[in-house]
């Protein structure tokens, strides 16, 4: 952030920019994006916004809604769109990475190919992260590059980019030690908490250990009141919250609230069989889902009817929300979703990272949960694994909650995942097939080194147009 001293005739005045970019801003999350940074820009004196992406048509549609949807926020944010992604980092104080490299028909093909075999796909949680993180780090590194050379010194680089626990380690691994996962599945529990139980928004603090996506609360205060037990035991929890995917009686023996992610371990012949019997993977309710919403957009002048966009938007967006995990679980979202420009903004994982900047700026030490180097905080972990954790924020960065020795069983289920990450990791790196077999080998959801080696072999060949040879 630059600041200098503007003198006139009259007034001294002091003045502070900052330049926010986002890497893969033609998503069609862009709009959510948009309209939280707009919201919080003049608080947090944002003066200048970039949306890049190198897919010009979804950069038109998405990105374009993105600008009117900031321009009706705050008007005097400084918004634009670009495929150049030099332009877009250039001067930037923070970096916001979310891409989808291959796009979402990869995705499905990444899922099916997993299915097909018998073993969970998840692109998060399951074996089609290994595909997707092949070719995610490639690009990311690239942008990486760039940042070094043309952002301002000292520019953190929040990704989102799943599966955000390999990518987040290779990026470390890879020396960007400016690089932060974020996720917005731990923020987004605490929330429906608030809710819950009608506490004002950001009255809930969570102490939380783990992975991204495989994560455990110890500790959930609203309003300073320990609450984990009674939120642990109380019925309308599993209605009104994504503990509905849960049984109390996990909980009680974790004593722990679980990411909603967890359910594909605790559950994974379940999740497999609902997986199976449904009509189509999550990978294609969203492919099919973005291509009928994108279809439909691309016929309306978005700049001149923003309100027909948006009606269009909004009905195809809320049938991808009400069914979030609901091949694998069986269970539907019942609340309708609605998007308003100007209500309350709920942050999602833009609201991660300008809470970082929020804090960082202030002066301040306060606590968020991030994806960090472990450095000590988890017993039975090395240093460099990066771990999802409540950590304290201050301008110079992140130090992780020191945990110390953690429950037994939910460390040996942290341990094997972390093992395939830093496996999945090495593979990547150096674009080794043995050590990519060994990373599903071990992964709790693959588990069988004949599955993992046929695995491994159809991911490889398939990616090669954008990983080039393996050896």
């Amino acid at each position: 952030m630059l600041c200098y001293i503007q003198i006139n005739k009259y007034v001294l005045i002091r003045r502070c920019f900052m330049k926010i970019a986002v890497i893969g801003g033609g998503g069609v999350r862009s709009v959510f994006l948009a309209k939280s940074i707009a919201a919080r820009a003049e608080e947090l004196k944002i003066n200048e916004l970039v949306f890049m992406d190198n897919d010009e048509k979804k950069l038109r549609i998405y990105g374009t809604m993105a600008k009117k949807t900031s321009n009706l926020i705050c008007p005097s944010l400084d918004f634009k769109i670009t495929i150049n992604a030099v332009e877009a980092v250039e001067n930037a104080d923070y970096v916001i990475t979310t891409i989808r490299v291959g796009g979402d028909d990869m995705r499905v093909k990444d899922e099916r190919t997993a299915l097909n075999m018998g073993v969970l796909g998840q692109e998060t949680t399951g074996a089609a992260g290994l595909s997707f993180a092949m070719r995610s780090i490639s690009a990311l590194a690239d942008y990486c590059e760039l940042i070094k050379m043309h952002a301002k010194k000292g520019c953190k680089v929040f990704n989102f980019t799943n599966p955000a626990g390999v990518v987040s380690q290779t990026l470390r691994d890879m020396g960007y030690d400016f690089t932060y996962g974020i996720c917005d599945a731990p923020s987004g529990m605490l929330r429906s908490f608030e809710k819950l139980y009608g506490a004002e928004e950001g009255s809930a603090k969570g102490e939380i250990y783990g992975l991204n996506h495989l994560s455990y609360f110890t500790s959930i205060k609203i309003n300073g009141k320990e609450m984990i037990d009674e939120i642990i035991d109380n019925d309308e929890a599993y209605e009104k919250t994504d503990l509905r995917y849960f049984e109390k009686d996990l909980l009680k023996s974790r004593k722990s609230v679980l990411n909603e992610y967890l359910y594909y371990f605790y559950y994974r012949e379940k999740a497999l069989a609902n997986i199976l019997n449904a009509d189509k993977t999550r990978g294609e309710q969203i492919a099919e889902i973005n291509r009928h919403m994108t279809a439909e957009l691309e016929k309306v002048d978005i700049e001149n009817d923003f309100e027909t966009a948006l009606g269009i938007f909004e009905h195809w967006y809320g049938e991808r929300e009400n069914n979030y995990m609901a091949s694998e679980t069986g269970i539907k979202r019942k609340d309708p979703w609605k998007f308003d420009i100007f209500g309350k903004d709920d942050g999602g994982y833009a609201g991660v990272a300008l809470k970082f900047i929020e804090i960082a700026i202030s002066g301040k030490t306060d606590s968020m949960i991030l994806c960090v180097p472990n450095n000590g905080a988890i017993e039975g972990l090395l240093d460099s694994d990066v771990v999802e954790i409540t950590c304290d924020i201050d301008k110079n960065g992140a130090v992780p909650h020191r945990f110390g020795k953690v429950d037994e069983q939910n460390l040996e289920l942290i341990r094997r995942v972390k093992n395939y990450e830093r496996l999945a990791s090495e593979a990547i790196r150096t674009k080794s097939r043995e050590k990519a077999i060994e990373a599903l080998t071990l992964h709790p959801l693959v588990n069988s080194y004949s599955i993992a080696k046929e695995l491994t072999d159809k991911y490889i060949e398939y990616n090669k147009e954008y990983t080039g040879e393996w050896k």
